[in-house]
């Protein structure tokens, strides 16, 4: 296992577990019962499915196709959010959440800086009953690196070279500059290869 392995599985796993305390505190308060309900074990069956999650390249690919259902919410402070925030996200703080409207049916994608505030923010939806609910992987920095500033090996193989030209396209959309690196592998060829899409 590659330490960028390595290091995406420890932060995977700290999310997780920052996600499920935070469902096992709910789990048992009066509190939870007045406002909200947790299923810890369908919440855990869809981290360990990776569905409580969406990357950088396909929420950009949502947005650029216009879905009608989407909505996407920055939970970083007023400050980071009007420094940048991801094209059509509007600024909702953490704490807001339980009592922010959201209409039923909607996909709802949440995204902090890194991450972890988003977890938990995706943790507070799920207990209001939304199950279309999504964090950007990566937070931020993810979208910042494979949509704004996507990279290909100038020595990549043909195969991955005509698998980046869709995501070198979409980052042109959203006034990105793809590069071809000079060395090593591309961060993005990889994940071309991984991205799926849902279907909801």
């Amino acid at each position: 296992m590659s330490s960028n392995d390595n290091d995406r599985l420890v932060r995977r796993l700290g999310i997780l577990a920052a996600a499920l305390a935070l469902a096992a505190v709910f789990a048992g308060s009066p509190y939870a019962a007045q406002h909200g309900q947790i299923d810890v074990a369908a919440l855990a069956h869809a981290v360990a499915h990776e569905d409580d999650h969406v990357d950088a390249i396909e929420l950009a690919g949502w947005i650029k196709d216009r879905r009608s259902d989407l909505r996407v919410i920055d939970v970083r402070s007023r400050e980071e959010y009007d420094s940048y925030h991801v094209p059509t996200a509007e600024h909702v703080l953490l704490d807001a959440l339980a009592t922010t409207p959201f209409r039923a049916g909607e996909t709802i994608v949440v995204y902090s800086e890194g991450g972890a505030h988003a977890a938990q923010a995706w943790v507070f939806l799920r207990a209001r009953g939304y199950d279309k609910v999504f964090f950007l992987r990566g937070g931020l920095y993810e979208w910042l690196d494979q949509v704004m500033s996507p990279g290909l090996s100038a020595n990549a193989p043909a195969k991955d070279s005509a698998a980046f030209k869709p995501i070198a396209e979409l980052s042109r959309y959203f006034g990105g500059v793809p590069q071809a690196r000079a060395e090593g592998p591309s961060s993005t060829s990889s994940l071309v290869l991984k991205v799926r899409r849902r279907g909801c």
